[in-house]
């Protein structure tokens, strides 16, 4: 059995958002700058196997101590642009979702009640103190959520061997900000048209409000994450997920409900298959 160290760990899509660094204040700015100048950086999976591991001991550590001072480091246009991890906020949002997903039972028995208790103060008193935070990174469990692909064009996609030194696979898709925001902002007026509501226009709302948070000329980047390692190669060399996105919207501006149909189809088919994996043995 592998150690918490070497284990891949699969099933988790990422929406991210880079910031120049610009848009950091002193002293945060100066030591993103020196971070990003250090050699063989951390990558995605490094950042799992750390949470990985705080769950081993007993009782589990759900939110970390302290929070990392890591982050994923990207160049838009020469510029460079970080994205920090933020890890125990991020555990902090988590730990409120999976209590909202999971019955109570089988989340006493992960997590007991009293080390919940003690995270959701931690999390309270720490909010008093930091109330505008929000995480650079968004997560989600064994699928990528439809609404985020409407910020991307098919031509953004980027699939292949990662440039890091295990040389994983990537599948990702990368835009300017400025990008992202026309796209959400075009999605929801044709959908609104279309369908008036529904939650796929309140995902889309709530993305639209997050991104707003963050600088003009970042950077946003949809990546597949783990997922790469449980869906079959053949499968993710022909997800063209962004694409079909953009053509059902677009046969909806144009009122041609029968391609927009066969375009929403083609996506929830290949989703439905990938979340159907979480029930298997």
């Amino acid at each position: 059995m592998g150690s918490a160290s070497s284990v891949t760990v699969p099933y988790a899509a990422y929406l991210r958002v880079y910031e120049p660094l610009g848009a950091f204040p002193e002293p945060e700015r100066g030591h993103w700058e020196r971070y990003a100048r250090r050699e063989n950086l951390p990558g995605v999976q490094d950042e799992l196997r750390r949470s990985l591991a705080d769950l081993l001991p007993t009782p589990p550590v759900p939110v970390p101590v302290h929070e990392s001072g890591d982050a994923f480091v990207a160049l838009l246009d020469g510029v460079l642009c970080v994205c920090p991890w933020r890890t125990r906020l991020r555990g902090w949002l988590a730990l409120e979702e999976l209590a909202e997903s999971l019955p109570t039972p089988v989340l006493d028995a992960a997590l007991p009640p009293v080390v919940r208790r003690q995270a959701e103060a931690d999390y309270e008193h720490w909010l008093e103190r930091n109330p505008d935070a929000r995480p650079w990174i968004r997560t989600a469990t064994w699928q990528v959520p439809l609404r985020w692909f409407v910020l991307f064009a098919d031509e953004e996609r980027e699939y292949g061997k990662g440039d890091g030194p295990r040389k994983e696979l990537v599948l990702r898709y990368r835009t300017p900000m400025v990008e992202a925001r026309r796209r959400v902002a075009r999605g929801l007026r044709t959908l609104k048209d279309a369908i008036d509501e529904g939650p796929l226009i309140d995902g889309l709302v709530d993305v639209g409000r997050w991104l707003e948070e963050f600088h003009p000329r970042s950077l946003v980047e949809l990546d597949y994450g783990g997922l790469v390692h449980m869906v079959p190669e053949a499968d993710l060399a022909d997800d063209h997920s962004a694409g079909d996105t953009a053509e059902g919207l677009a046969a909806l501006r144009a009122g041609d409900g029968a391609r927009a149909g066969e375009a929403y189809e083609r996506l929830t088919e290949r989703w439905s298959a990938v979340r159907n994996r979480q029930y298997a043995n």
